[in-house]
C-alpha cells in the first residue's frame, strides 16, 4: 500500500469517527440543574442537592417533558463509597422522586433502571 493510500485511508477513518461522535448525545446540563443523559428513547435528568432527596426528570428525544405517571425506576448510586439501591416513584409532571439512604452530592456516579408504562426498559448512566 502506498503512502497516498495510507493517508487517504487514515483521513477517511478520522472523518467517519468524527461524524459518529458528532451524533452521539453526551451528558449535558438539564433544564432543572441536573445532569441529563440518554436512557433508551428518553432523556433522564438526575437532580441531587447534597441531601437524601433524589429527583429524576424525564423528557423525550426533543427534550420535551413527558409525564412520569406509569413509569417505575430504581436508582443504583455510589454513595459514600458504597453502591446503594433505592426506588424512584412518579411525582408531579415529568418527575420521579426517591429518598437515598445517605446524602447524595452532585456528580454522583451510578445508574437508573427505568421501566416505561408499556414495559419497555432503559438505563441511564451517570
Amino acid at each position: 500500500m502506498s503512502i497516498r493510500h495510507l493517508v487517504t485511508a487514515f483521513t477517511l477513518a478520522l472523518a467517519i469517527g468524527a461524524s459518529a461522535t458528532a451524533f452521539a448525545h453526551e451528558a449535558a446540563k438539564g433544564r432543572n440543574g441536573g445532569i441529563r443523559v440518554d436512557a433508551g428513547a428518553y432523556h433522564a435528568e438526575l437532580v441531587v442537592d447534597g441531601t437524601t432527596a433524589v429527583a429524576l426528570f424525564l423528557s423525550d428525544s426533543d427534550d420535551k417533558p413527558i409525564a412520569a405517571s406509569g413509569f417505575r425506576a430504581n436508582a443504583i448510586l455510589v454513595i459514600e463509597g458504597k453502591s446503594q439501591r433505592f426506588a424512584l416513584t412518579p411525582s408531579e409532571g415529568s418527575k420521579l422522586v426517591g429518598t437515598a439512604p445517605a446524602p447524595v452530592t452532585p456528580g454522583v456516579k451510578g445508574a437508573v433502571q427505568l421501566t416505561a408504562p408499556n414495559g419497555a426498559t432503559a438505563q441511564a448512566k451517570f
